[in-house]
């Protein structure tokens, strides 16, 4: 017997209007922050959403994005970046992640709250502008199997399949594999981060190929302190890709890190040779 076909599926601009409407009266759309009911649908008319996030624009570290309190010159480094430079050449994120903002990222990854998600990628697309232009495609920092059956969903690949829907870059989720279960790593120190994710992602066999020379965009929800950017940067790198950023929809901003080992290896990187000084 042939399908039959549901009429009110087929359904024209006008009718898909009013079938909005009609959800919106149903389940009326809430503050991203305040939790509280919205005159309409859309982050525009999220007044506390506007008022409350601090976005992150130039000037900024040219390696991780960092933000500046005023111009350093061209192609300026953070103290961390001087000391100890990422893997990936260039990273940027759109919102500072703060006790108001946090709320956004911990509903999204943990309450499993996506109607903000558009407007997250929309920022993402802004504050990547430059590294989007050149990319050849989105790749969302992988969970590993048990964490996804956990979480039942990775937040990383719902952000590169909104950017791309914007921007029209593909987006691949069978690139990178995380092949440590790692801890969560949100109380861990720069140093204990870095040991931590080392050697936690490769590259799917397969689709090595695919990687030689492409520029390559890193996609995940929250940069602390490029420890996992960087981690997922060393097997692209290893597989000949030509350009590898990041983005994050936002960036922990506090008084940086500096482990004394990497300090004193800058320092060290600095000093005079003895031919410059003879």
């Amino acid at each position: 017997m042939a399908a039959m076909k549901v009429p009110f599926l087929d359904i024209s601009g006008g009718m898909r209007t009013l079938y909005g409407h009609l959800l919106d009266t149903l389940l009326p759309p809430h503050s991203l922050i305040t939790g509280q009911v919205l005159s309409k649908a859309g982050p525009e008319a999220d007044v506390e959403l506007w008022q409350n996030l601090k976005f992150i624009d130039d000037p900024c570290c040219q390696a991780c994005g960092f933000p500046f309190e005023f111009e350093q010159g061209q192609n300026a480094l953070c103290i961390r970046c001087t000391a100890y430079k990422p893997e990936f050449d260039q990273a940027r994120s759109a919102i500072t992640y703060d006790d108001t903002s946090r709320k956004l990222v911990l509903d999204f990854k943990y309450g499993g709250r996506t109607d903000g998600l558009g407007f997250f990628a929309a920022q993402m697309v802004r504050a990547g502008a430059e590294m989007l232009d050149r990319a050849d495609m989105l790749i969302p920092v992988p969970l590993h199997r048990a964490r996804l059956r956990q979480r039942r969903f990775n937040q990383a690949a719902l952000l590169a399949r909104e950017i791309s829907r914007i921007t029209n870059i593909p987006y691949d989720t069978e690139i990178l594999m995380r092949k440590k279960n790692t801890p969560i790593q949100g109380s861990l120190s720069f140093k204990a981060r870095r040991r931590n994710v080392s050697g936690a992602f490769d590259i799917y066999g397969k689709n090595k190929h695919r990687l030689k020379n492409k520029r390559v965009v890193i996609i995940d929800d929250v940069y602390t302190t490029g420890s996992t950017l960087s981690a997922c940067a060393k097997p692209l790198k290893r597989a000949g890709v030509a350009q590898i950023d990041a983005l994050t929809f936002m960036r922990v901003v506090r008084p940086l890190e500096i482990p004394l080992e990497l300090l004193a290896h800058s320092l060290k990187k600095d000093e005079p040779t003895q031919k410059e000084t003879s």
